[in-house]
């Protein structure tokens, strides 16, 4: 639930939370800014919401070096090579303040630049390609209404064939599925709210499901872990399988997780989704709760990745480090 500097530990997750909820915080004020430049102050905050439920977008910033916020180049190691995350800042020439309505949502939708040349699935299209219209253009109005900052983009440093950025087409063909968003009509209206803040907005798969030879999410293990998640930690199974998931916890204990970090056994979780959780934090009760009805609708996968998640009265080494 996602991503962190390439071959260095994370800091401990209360100073990462500090700083990630300092960064939140500053970005706040960017309201009033918004409103001098004719932006709507009504969906800078629905898009300052959206911005929260997809984990506060942490992979753009690259904290381990002081970079500025969302001003990208921050590392993602991946098997495939070297990842940098792109500024998504509103400055015209380095980051997206060029781009329109329409040049945003083909890019989160679709996965194309404005110039139309494919992006890797290291930045996750697959999932917020299932996103509406109308929380894809909040979550521009907000992104619009921060600080601009001049920081050009740092080219991947990818292993050949990985590198060749043509090869994109194919593998869409295979693996991607363009959205948006449709509800299930079996299942209930919060078990739909929950796919799609897990599935869509949160892309939760992107890291908590294991990935082919070809960087494609298998399927048949959606949120069962992975061994080698983002940025080659490995991530837990989060299906309601009872051995190797969370299936023992209660929903108050999944809450607990998402809302302060907290795990059942009291430890706290670390790297990726202790930044995540300094977004998730900001979610409404109900959204929570919808969270929750997804999980546990969910088919339980067995999949072990480490050590089992813990439960409420059973200790562990935390496997969500």
């Amino acid at each position: 639930m996602t991503h962190r500097g390439a071959g260095q530990r994370p800091a401990p997750c209360h100073a990462r939370g500090r700083l990630a909820g300092l960064l939140l915080a500053l970005a706040a004020w960017a309201g009033p800014a918004a409103a001098q430049q004719g932006a709507d102050p009504a969906a800078v905050e629905r898009g300052a919401y959206v911005f929260n439920a997809a984990g506060g977008c942490s992979c753009h910033t690259d904290v381990e070096n002081q970079g500025a916020h969302l001003a990208g180049g921050r590392a993602l190691a991946t098997p495939f090579g070297t990842f940098y995350a792109p500024n998504i800042t509103p400055d015209p020439a380095s980051g997206i303040g060029g781009w329109s309505d329409a040049d945003f949502i083909r890019a989160m939708r679709q996965g194309e630049a404005p110039d139309g040349s494919p992006y890797y699935p290291a930045f996750p299209y697959p999932a917020f390609t299932g996103m509406t219209d109308a929380d894809l253009l909040d979550l521009k109005a907000f992104l619009f209404a921060q600080p601009a900052v001049a920081a050009p983009n740092r080219a991947h440093e990818l292993d050949a064939p990985f590198g060749w950025r043509f090869l994109m087409r194919a593998w869409r063909l295979i693996y991607f599925a363009p959205g948006p968003f449709v509800p299930d009509p079996a299942r209930s209206e919060v078990v739909n709210r929950g796919a799609y803040l897990v599935e869509a907005l949160g892309h939760c798969g992107e890291c908590h499901t294991p990935r082919d030879a070809l960087g494609g999410l298998e399927r048949d293990l959606w949120l069962a872990g992975a061994a080698e998640g983002a940025e080659g930690e490995s991530t837990p199974n989060i299906t309601p399988d009872p051995d190797t998931g969370i299936g023992v916890w209660s929903d108050d204990a999944i809450r607990d997780v998402l809302a302060t970090g907290m795990l059942p056994d009291g430890d706290f979780v670390g790297g990726a989704m202790a930044e995540a959780v300094e977004g998730f934090r900001h979610l409404t009760p109900a959204d929570l709760d919808a969270i929750v009805a997804y999980l546990r609708a969910v088919p339980p996968v067995h999949n072990r990745i480490g050590k089992a998640a813990p439960a409420e009265d059973e200790p562990d080494d935390n496997p969500w480090d």
